[in-house]
């Protein structure tokens, strides 16, 4: 096992097309990164050239201090797991599990006790003696996954390993995949579309877009402090609002002013955000800091709108809420034009038994402590909550 290192990292194909530019990343000897983002960023075409499977445009990519520019696929000692499992067919998953290993020339003795530990693990013992075209796609999976966690490679990488199974399949093996993971002390490179499982499975997570990583942080801190409106934009479900404000002086106090509403900015603007004031900036509000004024134990801040939809999730309601103000959409791509942006929609977290209807006026009691702002021609980050 070893540290990765990708240093000006770029690929670009015969027809210009950059699927990666100048990419740095470095994973730590040990670590689970996990890279997300939107479809066609570059995260799948990262994970080939980290395997060896597509040449380099320019840059290097080191695997345990070790140059790998010109060592070929099969001898960079990686384990992949790919979207599809790709069993040998024609191999029983015992097979399956034993070939790399055979291929090693390891011990008869040896492979039998890692094969029988990994099928305990994964709990595919009853699977061993079939065939993939026998096995449902979750145990398919499992099997590739025990293929790849059977030996202790310098690093596994694993593109999309989850994608095709059922949500209750694919959350039950993302639970035992983190534990495999980290149980080895392994390094790993995870590709997913899926944010849920990054942030679920991630010692750090990498944010790309157009080929280029846009943040790399702990999950919490991505979730909490996003480095620019694209990744506040990306990262939770439902994703932060983005609502074109300005922040102004008045009154004894500083405002956040949304629309034809304002709000009392909590303290005083600091840092790059002091420059801002008397200008526009972009706000960024989380669902879970918006509620019923009516049910808020302190209502401090409050924003008057209408309900547009509500959606029912068992143990809570989520109300999408319009305000006049316009929204701000981020695209998968600079220097693309984003979608007309409208007005904005807020998505407010309600207590499950409340008897809020679309189309109902609402008040939404707002955590002014915990809105982020941005600038709104960079899409940088001004001021996070603590």
């Amino acid at each position: 096992m070893a540290d990765v290192l990708l240093d000006d990292v770029s690929r670009v194909y015969r027809d210009g097309t950059v699927a990666v530019s100048h990419l740095n990343l470095y994973v730590r000897h040990g670590e689970v990164l996990v890279i997300v983002g939107p479809s066609g960023c570059g995260k799948s075409t990262t994970l080939r050239l980290i395997a060896g499977v597509e040449p380099l445009s320019g840059g290097t990519i080191s695997i345990g201090g070790r140059p790998m520019t010109n060592v070929p696929a099969r001898e960079r000692d990686l384990a992949m797991v790919f979207e599809a499992g790709a069993l040998y067919p024609h191999m029983t998953a015992s097979d399956n599990l034993r070939f790399g290993l055979a291929i090693r020339k390891m011990p008869a003795g040896e492979i039998d006790e890692r094969v029988g530990a990994e099928s305990r693990v994964l709990r595919i013992g009853k699977l061993l003696d079939r065939l993939p075209r026998t096995l449902s796609a979750g145990q398919q999976q499992r099997v590739a996954i025990g293929r790849a966690t059977v030996r202790v490679p310098s690093a596994f990488l694993l593109d999309e390993p989850l994608t095709h199974l059922d949500a209750g399949e694919r959350i039950r093996l993302r639970t035992e995949l983190a534990r495999i993971l980290h149980g080895l002390g392994v390094t790993a490179i995870y590709v997913t579309h899926d944010l849920d499982q990054a942030m679920a499975i991630g010692d750090r997570v990498a944010v790309m877009r157009a080929g280029v990583v846009e943040q790399v942080a702990e999950p919490r801190t991505l979730y909490r402090r996003p480095a620019n409106t694209f990744v506040a934009s990306f990262v939770g479900e439902p994703a932060m609002a983005l609502v074109a404000g300005r922040l102004e002086v008045g009154d004894g106090g500083a405002w956040v002013v949304l629309g034809s509403q304002r709000l009392p900015f909590p303290g005083t603007p600091s840092g790059a955000l002091r420059t801002r004031v008397g200008s526009p900036v972009t706000v960024g509000i989380r669902p879970e800091h918006l509620t019923d004024a009516a049910t808020a134990a302190a209502p401090g801040a409050v924003l008057t709108s209408t309900a547009a939809r509500v959606e029912r999730l068992g143990a809570e309601l989520l109300v999408r809420c319009t305000l006049d103000a316009p929204q701000v959409r981020v695209p998968d791509t600079p220097g693309v034009d984003p979608e007309p942006a409208g007005q904005a929609t807020l998505a407010a977290r309600f207590p499950a038994r409340h008897p809020v209807r679309a189309g109902d006026r609402v008040e939404l009691a707002v955590d002014t402590a915990q809105l982020c702002f941005f600038d709104p021609v960079t899409g940088a980050a001004l001021w996070h909550p603590e």
